[in-house]
């Protein structure tokens, strides 16, 4: 699960592309270039040489939930009660294949996961709760807090 990236030296080009992509990966290449004052093959390149060093992830389209029929947002927070390696990656899949998972993130302090979560309704949010949680012997306990407005959502990083 390790999506690490290999570590590139990225320049103010690269950077500048990233931010241009980062607000719309339709851009076209042509448009990026000029942006950046380069042609378009060398904006393709630099594009092609971040995706293979894993700098760029993915390209995807940044749905809301609520136009999807999934307008409640759930942070939980859970705590399990064996952390060997096998119970710990054995949540992490089972996390990560849960569909209504949308972020999960393994941490330290008083609880080992934090999870956002979308739901159509808070029926269907139970019903996730007793299988990924009440059915599995290994969580201790989870927090529930539900999102009330959601004020920013993005996955943009800050380039400098």
């Amino acid at each position: 699960m390790d999506r690490s990236p290999a570590r590139i030296a990225l320049d103010d080009f690269d950077r500048k592309i990233l931010a241009i992509l980062q607000k719309d990966n339709l851009t076209p290449q042509r448009t990026i270039g000029d942006a950046v004052n380069l042609s378009a093959p060398a904006v393709q390149r630099r594009i092609k040489k971040m995706t293979e060093a894993g700098v760029i992830q993915a390209n995807v389209a940044v749905v809301d939930p609520a136009a999807l029929g999934h307008p409640i947002t759930i942070f939980v927070e859970v705590e399990i009660i064996s952390e060997t390696a096998e119970q710990i990656e054995d949540a992490k899949r089972e996390f990560a294949a849960t569909p209504e998972i949308q972020q999960c993130y393994y941490v330290t302090g008083e609880v080992d996961f934090l999870l956002v979560i979308v739901v159509a309704n808070m029926a269907a949010y139970e019903a996730l709760t007793k299988r990924l949680f009440f059915g599995n012997n290994n969580v201790k306990r989870f927090r529930t807090f539900v999102a009330m407005e959601r004020i920013k959502a993005g996955l943009e990083v800050p380039l400098r």
